[in-house]
Formats: structure tokens, C-alpha cells, sequence
């Protein structure tokens, strides 16, 4: 394989993207994550209070470890929540809690693109790792229908990308609602939770710019190919 210029064309405008995702995400963050909420109520307890005033008195939530590794695990019912937040009497601890939560929500209420989401997991996991190496081994060896399959696998990773878009969005929606219609965050808090999921869900909509870009240079090395 040889260095291709045209790569930047594809991967550059989405790589600028999720640089300024991930700085978005360390300023707010960051910032809320000074700002005390005025009920004085930790991210474990926003949680455990929004997940049983829904019902959801089944799932759990425990404290799990590493920066922003919160997440909603479908499979075992339980709300995983990062120390920072579990722990945190913050208005970013707060607002990355009832994200979560509204993950199990959309589990509760059978929301389609969650469990479609799910679903997709195993192969994506599978198609990720292997499709660019046999798209490249296709390449190497001018076995143009192997680079194919290749193409085909990764193309999983773009699809679970798009499809985690509305699940990340609808989470933060139910989220901000409830946080306001429960009386968990008042006056100007609710800033603050704007601020830090809003610039979580650019994170995700980079994720899915960096996929859809690899994915289209992979069609534009076979399609070139096939041209010559």
C-alpha cells in the first residue's frame, strides 16, 4: 500500500469534526462538572430516583470505573455509572445520569432503533475489526470481489453509526424532560445539561462522519479500480 492523498479528502473534514466534539465535550463537562446542583443530589441518586419514578424499579445502578465510561447495559438491566457522576453532586453528573436513565427507558418502552442497535452489536464487532483487513488484503492481492466483502462487513460499522444517532438523541430528550417535569434541576441548571449532552451527541455525529467517509473511500479505491 502506498501513501494517498485522496484519503484526506475523505477522512480530513470528519476528523476536524470529532476533534472539536471531543474539545466540546471537555469544555462543558469540565465546566458543569464545577457547578453543584442546588438539591445537592449525586448522579446515582438522579438516577435512582428517575428510574423509579418511571417504574423501572428492576434495573440497578452501580458504579463503574474510567472517565465517561457511563453506560446502559440492556442485557443485565443495570445503569453503570462512571465515579465521577455516580458520585457527583453536579449538574453534569446530573445531566449524564438521566441520559442513561432515559436508556433504560427506551428499553422499558420497546424503542425499536435501541433494540435494533443491540441487535447489530455482534456483527458490527466482527465487521469492524475484519472488513478493512480483508478489503485491504483484497486490494494487495487485485482480488477486486474480496475488497468487496471487505467493503460489505465495514459497511455494518457506518450502519450502526447512523442507526445510533436517533438512540442517543431520543435519550437525551427524555432525559432533559424528566430532569424538568421530575423537579430534579431548577432555575438555570438545566444550562448546564444542555450544554454537556449537546456536545455528547456531536461526538456520536463525528463518530458517524468518520464512518461514512472510510466507508466512501473504500467504494472510491474499487470503483477506481474497476475504471482503469
Amino acid at each position: 500500500m502506498y501513501f494517498d492523498p485522496m484519503y484526506f479528502v475523505f477522512a480530513l473534514p470528519a476528523l476536524l469534526l470529532a476533534l472539536y466534539a471531543q474539545a466540546k465535550v471537555r469544555s462543558a463537562v469540565g465546566k458543569y462538572s464545577q457547578v453543584y446542583t442546588s438539591r445537592g443530589v449525586t448522579g446515582a441518586q438522579v438516577a435512582r430516583f428517575l428510574l423509579d419514578s418511571e417504574g423501572l424499579h428492576n434495573v440497578r445502578v452501580e458504579e463503574t470505573q474510567g472517565f465517561l465510561s457511563d453506560h446502559y447495559d440492556p442485557r443485565s438491566k443495570v445503569l453503570r455509572l462512571s465515579p465521577e457522576v455516580y458520585r457527583g453532586q453536579t449538574v453534569a453528573a446530573a445531566g449524564i445520569a438521566a441520559h442513561e436513565m432515559g436508556h433504560a427507558l427506551q428499553d422499558a418502552k420497546g424503542y425499536a432503533p435501541l433494540a435494533l442497535r443491540s441487535a447489530m452489536v455482534p456483527a458490527v464487532q466482527f465487521g469492524s475489526f475484519l472488513g478493512p483487513l480483508i478489503f485491504i488484503a483484497g486490494l494487495l492481492m487485485q482480488f477486486t470481489s474480496l475488497a468487496w466483502i471487505g467493503v460489505i462487513l465495514f459497511a455494518g460499522t457506518a450502519l450502526f453509526a447512523l442507526v445510533t444517532l436517533p438512540v442517543e438523541f431520543d435519550a437525551s430528550r427524555r432525559a432533559k424532560q424528566l430532569l424538568v417535569s421530575r423537579g430534579v434541576l431548577v432555575g438555570g441548571e438545566m444550562e448546564g445539561v444542555n450544554s454537556v449532552l449537546n456536545a455528547a451527541a456531536l461526538t456520536y455525529v463525528a463518530a458517524a462522519a468518520q464512518a461514512i467517509s472510510t466507508l466512501l473511500y473504500y467504494v472510491f479505491l474499487l470503483t477506481g479500480r474497476s475504471d482503469e
